[in-house]
């Protein structure tokens, strides 16, 4: 069984690309983009992910079977995360009034 050969000059330029994403999120980290910063972090790692299954994982090369094998693992984690997401947001959270400190009693206030 023969495998598609890739040239190294690829992989160099897949790992640079990388490492790139990786320098980019770390700057998008310092910058306040308010609920943006999610959503674009989020954007830079879905990137890098599909770079490493493409490329470094051979699925850009492989059969049908293997395709269909990783949208199921995708389909699988969708259907955790909704899961997740729908036990997380039908939840009544009671939060604290005092935040994380001490709870202050009606006497000690001022």
């Amino acid at each position: 069984m023969s495998g598609h050969v890739v040239s190294m000059r690829l992989y160099l330029g897949i790992f640079l690309a990388l490492l790139f994403l990786t320098g980019l999120t770390t700057a998008v980290a310092y910058i306040d983009m308010g609920w943006m910063n999610t959503v674009v972090a989020l954007v830079i790692a879905f990137i890098k992910m599909m770079l490493v299954i493409l490329f470094f994982m051979h699925v850009k090369y492989s059969s049908g079977l293997i395709r269909i094998v990783v949208l199921a693992g995708f389909f699988w984690l969708a259907i955790m995360l909704t899961f997740t997401m729908a036990d997380e947001l039908t939840r009544q959270w009671t939060g604290s009034p005092h935040g994380w400190g001490p709870a202050i009693s009606s006497s000690q206030k001022p």
